[in-house]
């Protein structure tokens, strides 16, 4: 049995009280990788950024809204786990200040002036110690192999889950998993909950000794 950490859902960046910036991830993944884990005898942490979901009443879950606030969260949980999957899409932009007070309509545009968050799963990967591992998800647009392969790199993740803009929001995904040398060991389309326990099983065989 291992001690997994699950990466889930959006983060939420603020522009001023009332208003964000986000994504439409749903956690549905992220929630189908917890129970796919369980089932597979696991232990299992859920770090989850703002869903309208329940994960498994088996599983610990930890909810932040921020790419910040996931960030330090996953930090913490991360020193007592053998292994990270990170499902989430978390903002990868925020406000450099951001507004204390709601921003008015002045009739004219506004312009955002945006910083990069922190790379979660890359911070990780870079961190990893005795025998941890870390597995990431890439959406892409194009060039999808290439791109993964050079965030695989740079994240130091063990395998690159590959998949496009239709998984968001979805009950269903098509999925490439590619291993460090970038060969693609398994490729699948069909619902979420077939494709965790696929990504469960690949992990059970290639990265949990």
């Amino acid at each position: 049995m291992a001690r997994i950490l699950i990466t889930s859902g959006p983060t939420r960046q603020y522009l001023d009280p009332v208003r964000y910036l986000t994504n439409a991830s749903s956690g549905q993944m992220g929630a189908a990788l917890a129970e796919a884990a369980v089932v597979a005898g696991h232990d299992v942490v859920v770090v989850s950024g703002p869903v309208h979901l329940q994960y498994p009443s088996t599983v610990e879950v930890l909810d932040v809204v921020t790419t910040d606030e996931m960030f330090e969260m996953c930090h913490q949980v991360f020193k007592s786990c053998d292994g990270v999957i990170g499902a989430a899409a978390p903002c990868d932009y925020k406000m450099e200040t951001v507004s204390p007070e709601k921003l008015a309509k002045t009739g004219n545009g506004l312009l955002l002036k945006l910083v990069e968050t922190p790379d979660v799963i890359a911070s990780l990967g870079r961190q990893k110690q005795h025998g941890q591992w870390a597995v990431g998800f890439a959406l892409e647009t194009h060039d999808a192999n290439f791109r993964a392969i050079t965030k695989m790199q740079k994240k130091s993740c063990d395998l690159m889950v590959v998949n496009g803009p239709a998984a968001i929001d979805s009950t269903h995904n098509q999925i490439k998993i590619l291993d460090r040398s970038g060969e693609i060991i398994r490729e699948v389309d069909g619902p979420k909950t077939t494709i965790a326990e696929l990504i469960i099983s690949e992990i059970d065989q290639r990265l949990i000794k």
